[in-house]
């Protein structure tokens, strides 16, 4: 049963991955600014590495302590801003804010699957995969604070 559920929520993280590749491929096409276009290009990247890693892991070449885990520093910008229309042209600023609500979506995602499974190897999974998306979360967060807010000459 176990290894059913595991290739049930690994097949899940993989369409996600695939759906958020093609998200950051979208907004991409809908920045103008260098920067940012060069930003979620990043961002499709990491999600096509976390899909590979998904593959090899469903694959059997990784096991679940394999994902790194580290402490993310989380801003909660994109939970006190109202969420962008990602379909109109976006200035960077937008387009960042976009992306963190789109990683905090992930990670609460990830976080609610975790918390209906057992502890075990599907649910540390689950909570590591949430931990890369809530990292990407941090970066768009802190890219739109700088953006949104930059630092002026008086202070």
């Amino acid at each position: 049963m176990a290894d059913k559920q595991l290739e049930e929520v690994l097949a899940i993280a993989i369409q996600r991955e695939e759906e958020a590749i093609a998200f950051y491929q979208g907004l991409y096409r809908r920045v103008q600014d260098e920067t940012a276009q060069d930003t979620l290009a990043f961002l499709a990247g990491e999600e096509k590495k976390h899909k590979e890693f998904l593959l090899n892991y469903r694959a059997g070449e990784y096991k679940a302590e394999s994902l790194r885990m580290n402490t993310v520093v989380d801003y909660k910008i994109a939970e006190h801003r109202e969420k962008q229309d990602s379909a109109a042209s976006l200035e960077s600023k937008d387009a960042y804010l976009v992306a963190a609500h789109r990683e905090l979506a992930s990670y609460n995602f990830y976080t609610s699957l975790a918390g209906i499974h057992p502890a075990g190897e599907v649910k540390d999974l689950l909570l590591k995969i949430a931990g890369e998306e809530l990292r990407h979360k941090e970066k768009v967060e802190y890219l739109y604070a700088n953006t949104a807010f930059p630092q002026t000459d008086g202070g």
